[in-house]
């Protein structure tokens, strides 16, 4: 109990102390025109108050990551809880407000877009099937984990393929129509019903006769899987996801001052990190190490949802719990499709005030993710989570690159850059989905990769200088 206290309020300073820090470090500039006003196309360029924003910035980002990813980090133990607080603060928040601040920057570029301009063309090129390959993949895995949720809400009483379908119609309409349309009016109700259903769990649980446990560096994986580097796949939305570096540039098109920043990017960040512990102390309090793992590996993590929300809530509450929980996913599952389309529209220079264009984009994106859905949930979930942190680590070494020819402490971004791009080389050398190696081998082989990875980032760091590359686009 106490451990947990702590780790929300700290959470909570972390904002109003070091999110206040990383705003005066980036130096907001509400003279200048947003991407809003100055690139208004009634589609996605839509000026939209702040409060708005922050809570379709909060449900784009928060999918299932932060209730399925702190459910299977639970697996670990209390240590789950440092990741989380740390992570969020010092590595999560900050990706989420420099990627944000420096897209309004540059009239609402798209990471792909950013990576070319701060990293070099090639890496634009990278860049973009790595976004591609993770919207896709988590626009899939948010259209199974809703339905399995709701099919087991309904009793099975509603086919899978028909809740799929469901979902997947409701993701076409609101990756083509306007962005006020659709998400702009039905976010607010979504955002009531999950915050109604998570503030539940999280009050109930603290009332409860369950004890939350307290903090041990211990492993208490059941498994024996080893924390360093999984955990920092498996809780990836909650403490540090590259998924959002793909979100927040939909809403750096809607920002009608650039001092709402923290608020929107850096504070959603925050209160995501406080989803994640919620879903996390709930899992670690009502089930032991073994009953956990078991009911994770016999699909997805949504048995757990569903049997924690109605011991903890009663039916009618927590049938509004789960359905917060399928509102996680169905709000970024929309906006992953709809990064998608903006993402290669901007790539091939395609303009899409006209529907046709965008149904010519969004058609083949829902086509091949319906193939996807035939893929096991736990495969899709691994190379979600590689690719997910890859694309973190890109986003943070574009932050480091702007700050460094900005001449300001790049070294808030260039850590967790450092960091995450260790984990990366390690998780994709040791697993069976990349090279298969020893694990201690992996640690060994990362250090010189990591150290090509950083002479050759200051080497284009000093080029970019000497160029005087242009970190922010002219306003008129």
């Amino acid at each position: 109990m106490i451990t947990f206290a702590i780790s929300i309020v700290l959470l909570v300073f972390g904002y109003f102390i070091y999110g206040k820090f990383i705003e005066r470090l980036f130096s907001p500039d509400d003279s200048r025109r947003t991407p809003a006003f100055e690139n208004s196309d009634g589609i996605d360029y839509v000026p939209m108050n702040k409060h708005k924003n922050a809570l379709i910035q909060l449900l784009n980002i928060a999918g299932t990551g932060p209730i399925f990813g702190p459910i299977m980090g639970a697996l670990f133990g209390p240590v789950a809880f440092l990741w989380i607080v740390l992570g969020a603060i010092f590595a999560g928040a900050v990706h989420d407000y420099l990627t944000g601040m420096i897209s309004i920057r540059n009239r609402g570029a798209h990471i792909p877009e950013l990576a070319g301009k701060f990293l070099g063309a090639v890496s634009k090129h990278v860049v973009n099937v790595f976004a591609l390959l993770l919207l896709l993949l988590v626009g899939t895995v948010f259209v199974t984990t809703p339905a399995s949720l709701l099919a087991i809400l309904l009793n099975g009483k509603v086919a899978l393929s028909v809740l799929i379908v469901i979902i997947f119609v409701y993701y076409l309409l609101s990756t083509i129509l306007p962005i006020d349309k659709i998400i702009g009016r039905f976010y607010p109700i979504f955002g009531a019903v999950l915050l109604v259903g998570t503030l539940g769990v999280g009050i109930m649980l603290l009332f409860s006769d369950y004890t939350i446990p307290e903090l041990t560096l211990t492993n208490m994986h059941p498994e024996n899987i080893p924390v360093f580097p999984i955990l920092f796949f498996t809780i990836t939305c909650g403490a540090l996801s590259g998924f959002h570096a793909t979100q927040s540039p939909i809403i750096s098109r809607t920002v009608k001052k650039e001092s709402e920043g923290r608020y929107v990017f850096y504070g959603m960040m925050i209160a995501e990190a406080v989803i994640a512990m919620i879903w996390a102390a709930a899992a670690m309090s009502l089930l032991d190490g073994q009953t956990l793992n078991e009911m994770i590996n016999s699909g997805t993590p949504s048995a757990v949802v569903n049997d924690v929300s109605m011991t903890l809530l009663g039916a009618v509450g927590g049938t509004v719990a789960v359905l917060g929980a399928v509102v996680l996913p169905i709000t970024s599952g929309d906006t992953a499709f709809r990064a998608a389309r903006s993402i290669i529209a901007d790539y091939i220079k395609m303009d899409q005030q006209k529907l046709v264009k965008r149904l010519l984009i969004a058609i083949p994106l829902f086509v091949i993710s319906a193939i996807l859905t035939q893929i096991d949930f736990n495969i899709l979930w691994r190379y979600f989570s590689w690719a997910n942190q890859a694309t973190a680590a890109i986003a943070l070494w574009i932050a480091t690159m702007y700050l460094y020819v900005k001449g300001k402490n790049y070294f808030v971004s260039l850590i967790p850059a450092i960091f995450i791009s260790y984990m990366v080389f390690v998780y994709i050398l040791s697993e069976k989905i990349g090279f298969n190696l020893d694990l201690n081998l992996s640690f060994i082989v990362g250090i010189p990769l990591m150290i090509i990875l950083i002479i050759g980032f200051f080497m284009k760091a000093k080029s970019n200088v000497n160029n005087n590359i242009e970190t922010d686009v002219h306003i008129d």
